[in-house]
């Protein structure tokens, strides 16, 4: 990789596209193993230092990012199949794949990454103990060795097999070399800067219209013009693919021109293509309603068609189009599509409320159109599809059952979350509505307890139980969790207060929270019980006679898989953790690592002292080894009582994000200077709340911020933060900010979002930002921080000599994060 590469820097939309792909090819490629999924191209420039002998050498202009992640997906296959199937596949897939074994070492790598992702991959290449990092090739190591354990089952010897033969022989890359001479570097910028290229929807247009040399101009007036002006490039692209996807789900958006094409072809005349367009404006007129409910006339499907987009999965929509289409047919009246649309929303909410968001949510959805029974009503065929099979549509029971363990704030997207609760508020039928769209979800019981909630909790902890598992294990479910307008300063208040704002709320589900003397573990269980009632009655369950068949009730083992697989070298978590995760008990969890393999990473799971268990046994009785010496092996440090280090634990939180959860991220309001009354009311929050000399304090280290070239941007939550901006979206790397200040009285130092961002997605640079930091008195963020976002409270800074200090290191940022002309400042998007 040429030095003006960018680092690796695909995320985990990326990798979960790739290998949804792949899955799906290995599976096709069963009955057909001609077939193949095309990758796009790759450009090559010839290495200057070649000679006639010797390992050629080639420089990636075009390409990186999937060669990248093809290498690390092969050393996740290697390293699977050599420890659940036999130790040849090792050095098999080394020789073949990823090394040259019988070269020097500058010649060793088949794929030489750049500088700064190389410890990472060879990390990773060698199976060393650190492989698996926190960085981004470490993730993608620790995302294909999740879905390979998940993937691999034990009653088909040969699945993992047809994966890797998927890899090698079906993915397919286009390789263009640029001839000795070229200029790889013009290249490389001319890549970058060729404009917009045709969308799938254009080349299909030009398509169809090539098909019609006689009838072009009036169909085009008649029928194409007013499609295209109805609906954007890109909602003709997701017409034409939610077409082929009524046919056949298995259609990726990607094969839309393709597919259309192949099917096109079969038509002789001009008269069938005619009526081809004719169908796809019919389409059209139907998508459009779907993305503007406003345009439906009829009250009841408008109003669940509202609902289903501000759930906002694009999923539903081929089962949305059918229901229209049955209407426009005849087949299906409004009150049946608007009962069966409610059996789809109830579906996806009760997914969210146990757990189950979004496991296998596009195959059920674009399979229910085939598959639903076309001789009953549609909302019966839609409800019995639903009912059928393994695809968590959560029986009552079940119900019950998730809403006093799972954690449901770590569950599903934060849109869809507030959504049910507000949606279950609108049950309360008050006479008096309240505007519930500004409001966000509260914590009762806060996420970071005060000395008096611990009092409280406490007394609710029976014999042996531990006060930090029990508050992770209710701390984010449904009972505990309500909405609120209140300022996110008073989030840690006492009960007392809390209980005196909720009794003069507008909203009658936090009239009813005051009712209550205390808040503490059953209150919390009985609230749990009260909203699965409601919920029950507010959206229908499957049909009885399939009611067993959901298999939702099964603790979700799989996600705990995933969690362990994902966990990064050098890190731990514990069994009361991983429980209040998936929503089970910590008791359980231990039996299920102790009884059951492959479970990658068991070795990481610590008790909540940070201690060994001491029960603990490999599942393999021929491993000698002790954990806790792998565990240093990893990274992770120890005391001299044998406990791990608590700064390099993953918490509940932290393993949700680790698997993907959608928790509420802080972002930029993103119009700079365009909001003088955010400013207003950071400011004015930050006087009531800290005092005006701490307040003094902060304004005049945001001026000396916009004294050296950054800007200011506010955030929108009821806690108006103010975002340190250095860069914009504007330029050619993208936004970047260093920290986040808080009027609650925090200083957040933004790690985990500077990972993804250039120059400081380099770990190195990252560190040395933390260093400087740390040499401020009162500042000591540990490594293990460097992917987290911590904070100081922001009473520091009325400290003159550390005020200056800080905004020395912040200027020192500010030169680094703008300086885009240096290398990594430009690359493919690949």
């Amino acid at each position: 990789m040429p030095l003006y590469q960018r680092t690796y820097s695909w995320k985990d939309g990326q990798l979960e596209r790739l290998w949804d792909d792949l899955v799906q090819l290995a599976k096709d490629r069963v009955d057909d193993p001609e077939l193949t999924h095309f990758m796009g191209s790759v450009v090559l420039a010839p290495s200057p230092a070649n000679g006639p002998t010797g390992v050629q050498e080639f420089l990636v202009i075009d390409g990186q990012q999937r060669l990248t992640t093809l290498s690390i997906l092969l050393c996740a296959i290697r390293d699977h199949r050599a420890k659940h199937e036999s130790l040849e596949h090792r050095e098999r897939i080394d020789q073949q794949y990823l090394t040259n074994r019988w070269k020097p070492e500058k010649q060793r790598l088949k794929l030489v990454p750049t500088q700064a992702d190389r410890a990472a991959y060879l990390a990773c290449l060698d199976a060393t103990p650190q492989a698996g990092g926190s960085d981004r090739i470490g993730a993608a190591y620790r995302f294909f060795s999740a879905q390979l354990a998940a993937t691999d089952d034990p009653g088909d010897p040969a699945d993992i097999e047809r994966i890797e033969d998927a890899v090698i022989s079906g993915f397919a890359l286009v390789s263009v070399t640029a001839q000795r001479g070229d200029n790889a570097h013009r290249i490389f910028e001319s890549l970058n800067n060729t404009g917009l290229k045709l969308t799938q929807a254009d080349l299909l247009r030009n398509y169809l219209f090539m098909r019609l040399p006689t009838r072009g101009d009036a169909v085009y007036e008649s029928l194409w013009l007013p499609l295209q002006e109805n609906l954007t490039s890109d909602q003709l692209e997701l017409l034409f693919w939610l077409d082929l996807v009524q046919r056949d789900p298995r259609i990726k958006q990607t094969d839309t021109y393709v597919r259309q094409q192949r099917r096109l072809d079969k038509m002789h005349t001009e008269e069938e293509i005619e009526q081809e367009v004719t169908r796809f404006g019919r389409l059209g007129a139907f998508l459009r309603t779907i993305l503007d409910p406003a345009r439906e006339t009829d009250p009841a499907v408008r109003h669940r068609l509202e609902r289903l987009g501000a759930w906002g999965t694009t999923t539903v929509y081929p089962v949305l189009l059918n229901l229209l289409d049955r209407r426009e047919q005849g087949t299906a009246s409004s009150a049946e599509i608007a009962t069966a649309m409610l059996y789809l929303e109830s579906y996806f909410v009760r997914r969210l409320l146990i757990g189950r968001a979004t496991a296998s949510i596009n195959r059920v959805m674009l399979s229910a159109v085939t598959e639903m029974d076309p001789s009953v009503s549609v909302d019966q065929a839609i409800r019995d599809y639903l009912s059928s099979g393994r695809k968590y549509y959560a029986s009552d029971r079940d119900i019950r059952s998730a809403v006093q363990s799972v954690p449901y704030y770590l569950n599903g997207r934060p849109n869809q979350r507030a959504l049910v609760l507000q949606w279950l508020e609108e049950t309360y039928s008050s006479k008096e509505p309240v505007e519930l769209s500004s409001l966000t979800i509260e914590h009762v019981l806060p996420q970071t307890p005060t000395a008096e909630w611990r009092h409280t909790l406490a007394e609710d902890l029976e014999p042996g139980e531990d006060f930090q598992q029990v508050h992770e294990a209710i701390v984010h479910t449904l009972g505990n969790l309500t909405l609120t307008g209140y300022n996110a300063k008073l989030s840690n208040s006492a009960f007392k207060v809390k209980r005196a704002q909720f009794a003069a709320s507008g909203l009658l589900m936090n009239q009813e929270i005051a009712q209550e003397e205390r808040w503490g573990r059953p209150q919390i269980l009985h609230r749990a019980d009260t909203l699965a009632d409601r919920v029950i009655s507010e959206w229908p369950g499957p049909t009885s006679r399939d009611s067993g068949a959901s298999g939702a009730s099964a603790p979700a083992w799989d996600v705990l898989t995933k969690a362990l697989a994902e966990l990064p070298a050098g890190s731990w978590t514990t069994y009361g953790d991983l429980a209040a995760l998936m929503g089970s008990h910590p008791v359980a969890v231990g039996q299920r690592l102790a009884t059951v393999g492959p479970i990658p990473n068991a070795h990481r799971v610590l008790q909540s002292d940070g201690k060994v268990s001491p029960n603990f046994a490999w599942l393999d009785p021929e491993r000698t080894d002790k954990p806790r010496d792998l565990l240093e092996a990893e990274g992770v440090t120890f005391d001299q009582h044998g406990r791990a280090n608590p700064e390099q634990r993953r918490t509940t939180d932290d393993l949700a994000l680790l698997i993907g959860a959608e928790v509420p991220e802080l972002v930029p309001y993103p119009a700079p200077g365009q909001a003088p009354d955010l400013r207003d009311r950071f400011r004015k929050q930050l006087i009531d709340w800290q005092g005006r000399e701490v307040a003094r304090a902060v304004i005049k280290v945001l001026d000396a911020w916009v004294g050296i070239g950054g800007h200011l941007y506010y955030g929108t939550a009821n806690e108006t933060s103010c975002f340190l901006m250095s860069r914009d979206k504007s330029g050619p790397n993208g936004d970047i900010w260093p920290a986040a200040v808080y009027p609650g009285g925090r200083f957040e130092v933004v790690f985990q979002h500077l990972g993804t961002r250039p120059r400081f997605n380099d770990p190195a640079l990252r560190d040395e930002f933390r260093q400087r930091l740390n040499k401020i008195d009162a500042i000591d963020f540990p490594e293990s921080k460097l992917d987290k976002r911590p904070s100081f409270d922001i009473e520091l800074l009325a400290d003159a000599a550390k005020r200056e200090q800080l905004v020395e290191v912040l200027a020192w940022f500010h030169r680094l994060a703008c300086n885009d002309t240096l290398p990594g400042s430009d690359a493919p998007a690949d």
